[in-house]
This record gives structure tokens, C-alpha cells and sequence, in this order.
């Protein structure tokens, strides 16, 4: 006779992939625009924090806006390109 071992299913949560949302630079929104775009869209986000994130895609090509579950980060990229930004979003390795 054989006994078999039934496993229960695994309670421990399982974190939520984070995902990236970046900002590109473009050559046609004025600093102060893309400043209170980003203030708009992202809860929370101070001024000096969206004019970092903004001297940063300027400087270098791209910048962290914030990085959240993948459902936010959609709805921030759409936002913030229906405003005529340029983002993208990228999983969080």
C-alpha cells in the first residue's frame, strides 16, 4: 500500500512585478511644461523631484520617473504621452 503525500498550495505572496517608467528627451517641450507634466500625472512627486527627473532626460537621454506595478506604470507612460511626452516603460530587473 502506498501513501501519497498531498502538498498544499504555497500561502506566501508573491510580490507584484515593478516596472520602470522612463522619460525620453525630445527637442520641442519647453523645461517648465515637462516640469508640470510630471508634477500632474505622478502623485507625490515634488517640483525639485520632477526638475531632477527632467534636467536628467535632458542631459542624458532618459530618466527614472518612478518605478510601480505595471498597471501604474501604464497609466503614467499613456498620461504623460497623451501630454505629448515621450515615455516608455521597461521591466524593473
Amino acid at each position: 500500500m502506498s501513501v501519497e503525500t498531498i502538498q498544499k498550495p504555497s500561502t506566501s505572496r508573491k510580490i507584484a512585478p515593478r516596472y520602470r517608467v522612463l522619460l525620453h528627451n525630445d527637442d520641442f517641450n519647453p523645461m517648465e511644461y515637462v516640469v508640470q507634466v510630471l508634477i500632474t500625472t505622478v502623485p507625490n512627486l515634488t517640483q525639485p523631484q520632477a526638475v531632477n527627473i527632467m534636467m536628467e532626460a535632458h542631459n542624458s537621454g532618459t530618466a527614472l520617473v518612478i518605478t510601480c506595478a505595471l498597471e501604474h506604470a501604464e497609466f503614467y507612460c499613456e498620461t504623460l504621452n497623451n501630454h505629448g511626452l515621450t515615455s516608455t516603460i521597461e521591466p524593473d530587473e
